[in-house]
């Protein structure tokens, strides 16, 4: 009977391990650096913290975000392109491939925070071109890898737009359309009879009546 029970047990322990297991962590905020943001001393020429140590210790899933506390001093890049995050530049980096978030600000030195959302999976590199590239080669860099955790959720899932479709011709400039059936021509045959004959009835009875007067005058 003990027996039994430690068997049943021990079954339940493992149904709740797998199923905890296939479970997804659910999303997650992760400020970059901690709370030592996204910055770069200008004074000591490093950056605020390690951020390739701070992003090795990290569970990074899709629908995460990351926050960056930072100023307009710094910039914000994402890519998916190696070459473009060893370069430290954008020089040659694609529309397609490397994003820069600067947060809207023109001012130097204001702060302001910064949220990316991890949209695909694989791969993700993030630095800073501040300073001709300075900043990045100095510190401000890390990578990631984005894991499919629960998968992208509805607000950021969002299907592609349809495909574009070739606007019609402007009307003005479309040939006539030629109706079949339309409106008799006002010069048709049954017009021209009507008048010819008309015109024939008027010879006859003028005829008539300059015989009749004839005849009275006799």
């Amino acid at each position: 009977m003990a027996s039994n029970a430690r068997l049943n047990l021990t079954l339940l322990g493992l149904l709740i391990a797998a199923a905890t297991a296939n479970v997804a962590t659910a999303y997650t905020n992760h400020t970059v650096g901690g709370d030592a943001g996204w910055f770069f001393h200008s004074k000591t020429n490093t950056s605020a913290t390690n951020y390739k140590f701070w992003a090795a210790n990290q569970t990074f899933n899709l629908g995460d975000y990351l926050i960056f506390r930072t100023s307009t001093n710094q910039t914000v890049i994402q890519s998916y392109n190696e070459t473009t995050y060893q370069s430290c530049t954008t020089d040659d980096a694609l529309d397609t491939d490397t994003f820069q978030y600067d947060g809207g600000s023109p001012e130097f030195d204001q702060s302001l925070t910064i949220a990316v959302p991890l949209t695909i999976e694989g791969v993700n590199y993030y630095f800073s071109d501040g300073d001709d590239g300075v900043q990045c080669q100095r510190g401000m860099a890390f990578e990631i890898l984005v894991r499919h955790g629960n998968g992208l959720p509805p607000s950021l899932n969002q299907p592609p737009p349809p495909p574009y479709v070739e606007p019609p011709g402007d009307p003005a400039q479309s040939p006539p359309v030629t109706i079949n059936g339309g409106s008799p021509a006002l010069n048709n045959k049954a017009s021209a009879g009507g008048i010819d004959t008309g015109a024939r009835l008027y010879s006859l009875f003028f005829g008539v009546t300059s015989l009749l007067m004839s005849f009275i005058m006799c």
